[in-house]
């Protein structure tokens, strides 16, 4: 969690920039609205799917939150709050999730991968992911493009929402990496390593409640790790608390309080967020979205639709079975795809949180080296996360919080893949935007 910041006790209430972000803002609102009603036409899911891409959007914005900051703010700085939200995110996802899972069960249905034709199948269980070999790989190459590029999957939408130039270098590459690993997945699963995987649901070994309690148990250990690795790292003076911008504190209370005045807007539309409100928020969103749509949040399997509907276009064969379902997506319109529109909504949402706030603003500080290094590691993510059948969301949160195995492995092959691309480019890239500290 961000730590408590000192309230401002004279802020600059009538910036001229403020109130023009901020119309601009309610016409990209009045935009995505008119957007929905569009998308209505053809299923009313897909309207749905884009609102919560730009509530997610928002949420991740207003927090400053991210998932690669998880490994990469404790590592470079010592200050753990990040890294604990996204513990407590996770518990709160579990414990809801779990509820959903067993009373489904109770129901008569039955985990995604066990389902035959005519089966009702538990909501979020398509989460429960394969574990095998291709996990591993592709969970530690996208750890280390994830620190190249200086943001996860969905830390690179939110980058391009929030003005971050860097992330529309990051984003095209990260598309074209998802096809060859696709493929590369394919290839290990069909091959004899695919032989060594397999795929645990843990409710199936150890019960509906058991399966939560270990979990959480496995969450309060990491979250007693990072404390003391925090306490440690202010013994050894190696430590860096988090600090707001003038303009994200609270405003100090007035003695005659008005609703509306400036300081109502400050607090509802420009104050920062806590790291654990987001975390709170994000568990919620997650929540809803699996119970009004039986999937869970994915970002990187529209990157797949993307990358070969744009390589299409010259030529390239994508007769394999591996691309099967994804061609078929294509063919019916990337507008159709649930994923595409929700990744939409959520560059959308961190824009107009930015633009509310009046702190949207692009930045363009990078050196031709870090283009070639953002590219490289946006090559990296896209091609490690189809690999891994995800990247920090599918395969990470998703993939915990239905309680499958392979989101645990995951987890570390991420974890070792970020702390190796922090000691291989640590101090050598400016991949932190100004004022934003979610990376």
């Amino acid at each position: 969690m961000a730590t408590q910041q000192p309230a401002i006790k004279n802020p600059k209430l009538h910036s001229n920039a403020l109130w023009t972000q901020a119309f601009i803002g309610l016409i990209i609102i009045a935009f995505v609205g008119y957007f929905g009603m569009f998308l209505s036409h053809s299923s009313q899911k897909l309207t749905l799917y884009l609102l919560t891409g730009v509530a997610l959007g928002y949420i991740l914005t207003r927090a400053t939150f991210g998932f690669a900051g998880g490994v990469k703010k404790i590592y470079v700085t010592g200050y753990g709050g990040l890294s604990r939200a996204l513990l407590i995110m996770f518990a709160i996802t579990m414990v809801g999730m779990i509820g959903i899972h067993w009373y489904a069960a109770a129901n008569g249905a039955v985990p995604a991968f066990m389902a035959e034709a005519g089966d009702a199948i538990i909501p979020g269980s398509k989460s429960v992911k394969l574990l095998s070999i291709a996990t591993v790989i592709g969970g530690f190459i996208f750890g280390i493009g994830m620190m190249m590029a200086g943001a996860c999957a969905s830390g690179t939408l939110t980058d391009m929402g929030e003005g971050a130039t860097r992330a529309m270098i990051v984003l095209p590459f990260f598309v074209l990496g998802t096809a060859p690993g696709e493929l590369v997945k394919y290839q290990i699963l069909e091959s004899p390593l695919g032989a060594f995987s397999t795929t645990m649901y843990l409710p199936d070994v150890f019960g509906y409640v058991g399966a939560l309690l270990i979990s959480l148990l496995v969450l309060l250990l990491l979250y007693i790790l990072v404390n003391k690795y925090e306490a440690f790292r202010k013994k050894e003076g190696f430590y860096e608390e988090e600090l707001f911008s003038d303009e994200e504190k609270a405003i100090e209370p007035k003695k005659e309080y008005k609703f509306l005045s400036y300081e109502t807007y400050h607090k509802f539309f420009v104050e920062r967020w806590s790291f654990l409100t987001g975390g709170i928020l994000l568990a919620a969103m997650f929540i809803f979205i699996v119970n009004t749509t039986g999937s869970s949040w994915g970002v990187t399997s529209a990157f797949s639709r993307w990358s070969v509907a744009f390589l299409q276009n010259f030529g390239f064969d994508f007769s394999s079975p591996a691309y099967t379902k994804i061609v078929e997506d294509v063919n019916n319109g990337l507008l159709n795809h649930n994923g595409t529109v929700r990744n939409i909504g959520i560059v959308f949402g961190s824009t107009i949180a930015l633009l509310l706030a009046g702190r949207f603003k692009f930045n363009f500080k990078y050196s031709t080296k870090d283009v070639l290094i953002y590219a490289v590691g946006g090559l990296m993510m896209g091609f490690g996360a189809r690999v891994a059948s995800g990247c920090n969301i599918g395969a990470l949160f998703s993939a915990i919080c239905n309680f499958s195995l392979a989101g645990w492995v995951f987890m570390v092959a991420l974890v070792l893949g970020g702390i190796v691309g922090l000691k291989l480019f640590e101090g050598k890239l400016n991949i932190i935007p100004p004022n934003r500290h979610k990376s």
